[in-house]
């Protein structure tokens, strides 16, 4: 093993930088997004009592949305409004942010009504069932509420669908509506009469409604062609409205906290810092590593799922991963520092199960890529400056020996103390030499005396050792 000094502090240094980078990146956004955010709730936040907000689901129920909406219900409650009226167009999402802004809408201290303006399918409908008051518009539909897969292919599992038929039931009721076609909504098991639409739901079945079966069945409280005709309703006139839009950065987090751009950012962030510690030099991929980690940790930032803990925790995880590489552990600094990288990205997301997930794809494709290109880059890998990659033959090193042996008598200078071992320069080299045990200072003219095996040893030049090297020579 030949690792000089130089070349271990290139690797600290480069990776220092690699931190120290990853450290601004993130502190800049934190320093940058509040206020983004503060300025565009101050651009919506109306002072008018009586004041009637319209916020839009117009997108898939997710984790983003249910960040949005909470700023929304805030808004209207400080400024003292008469409604919220949700305008709903979406054919679900997750259930679990689904039951968040359930409950948000349920427990809102401002009354809200929903006006469907297409469909408020599956996770939309529970969400509508929450609310005081619920307006559709001509075709609109409402229901087909069966938890399905990724791929949209039911679930049968018997806990979930019982709860998520307690769920819709339990919304159905809150505003004494027909529980029984809540319940069919959600389960394809159930057989649901609706005398008043003239229609039995059979097994197999699962019940939608057009805005005119649902006025009927008591799921709807009225037909209306447009929102301003809801808030004409509700007893208030279009001046009264304040639309609440998502921001930018809301809009950014809704894009960053999907579970398959938090799987690839999560890849491209280790692909990117894996080759930056393992190839020479800071470059594109440590860059490109460092900035898909700070998107991460800002898009769950901007979304509300976390804060600058899990920032630091993602931090301090590096850095003892770094200092694993030199500093004797025994293993501990790189298990805590994995722990704290790991649990830093996990608490950074919306679900536990889902980052977990994400980080495991994300780990093993990752330890794919790096192992593919180390071994293409083999030769330009860190690893070669620490490990002896080839046995020495007896002929090698017997001429290794000769080479040394060049050495003995030259005269040359000290470059940096010996006590008794340190560094010479002998014909515009540098070698490693020691002395027979006494000091010599830097940028003293030396000798080399005799040559032991794999050890050159010099002496200084002084007045008597130079006479008597003459006399040896004579």
């Amino acid at each position: 093993m030949n690792v000089s000094r130089d070349q271990i502090g290139r690797v600290q240094r480069r990776l220092t930088f690699l931190l120290l980078s990853s450290l601004m990146a993130m502190l800049v956004i934190a320093g940058i997004y509040p206020q983004s955010a503060d300025a565009a709730s101050a651009q919506v936040v109306s002072n008018n009592d009586g004041a009637v907000y319209v916020i839009p689901i117009d997108r898939q129920i997710e984790s983003g949305l249910q960040k949005f909406l909470a700023r929304g219900f805030e808004e209207a409650k400080q400024a003292k409004a008469s409604w919220i009226v949700l305008e709903m167009n979406t054919p679900g999402g997750e259930l679990q942010a689904a039951g968040d802004i359930g409950a948000m809408v349920r427990n809102s201290d401002v009354p809200v009504a929903v006006f469907v303006q297409d469909k408020a399918a599956s996770a939309g409908s529970y969400i509508a069932l929450n609310a005081d008051k619920i307006f559709m518009q001509p075709g609109s539909t409402i229901g087909a509420a069966a938890i399905v897969d990724g791929k949209g292919n039911p679930i049968d599992n018997p806990k979930q669908v019982a709860y998520w038929k307690s769920e819709m039931r339990a919304a159905a009721q809150l505003h004494n509506r027909n529980a029984d076609i809540a319940d069919g909504m959600t389960d394809v098991n159930m057989v649901v009469a609706m005398p008043e639409i003239n229609q039995t739901k059979t097994k197999g079945q699962i019940i939608s409604l057009s805005s005119n079966e649902a006025l009927k069945v008591g799921f709807a409280d009225d037909i209306l062609s447009s929102t301003n005709a809801v808030v004409a309703e509700l007893g208030h006139s279009p001046e009264d409205i304040v639309n609440v839009q998502p921001s930018a950065g809301e809009n950014i987090a809704r894009v960053l906290t999907n579970p398959i751009v938090t799987t690839l950012l999560l890849f491209i962030g280790m692909v990117g810092i894996a080759m930056e510690i393992i190839i020479p030099g800071f470059g594109i991929p440590g860059i490109v590593g460092i900035v898909a980690f700070a998107l991460y940790f800002f898009g769950s930032y901007a979304a509300g799922f976390s804060g600058s803990t899990t920032w630091l925790l993602f931090l301090g995880g590096l850095i003892l991963l770094v200092l694993e590489l030199f500093i004797p552990s025994f293993g501990i600094l790189g298990i805590l520092g994995s722990a704290s990288l790991i649990t830093g990205v996990v608490k950074a997301a919306y679900d536990t199960s889902d980052a977990l997930l994400s980080l495991g794809i994300a780990f093993a494709s990752a330890a794919v890529v790096v192992t593919l290109i180390a071994i293409l880059l083999k030769e330009r890998g860190v690893w070669n400056r620490f490990i002896l990659k080839e046995q020495l033959s007896s002929e090698q090193s017997f001429m290794s020996r000769l080479t040394r042996e060049q050495f003995l008598g030259k005269e040359g200078i000290s470059v940096t103390p010996l006590r008794p071992s340190g560094t010479v320069l002998i014909d515009d080299e540098r070698i490693d030499v020691v002395t027979q045990g006494n000091f010599i200072a830097n940028d003293r003219p030396i000798r080399v005396k005799q040559v032991d095996g794999s050890r050159i040893i010099v002496e200084e030049i002084t007045e008597e050792s130079a006479l008597h090297a003459q006399l040896m020579k004579e």
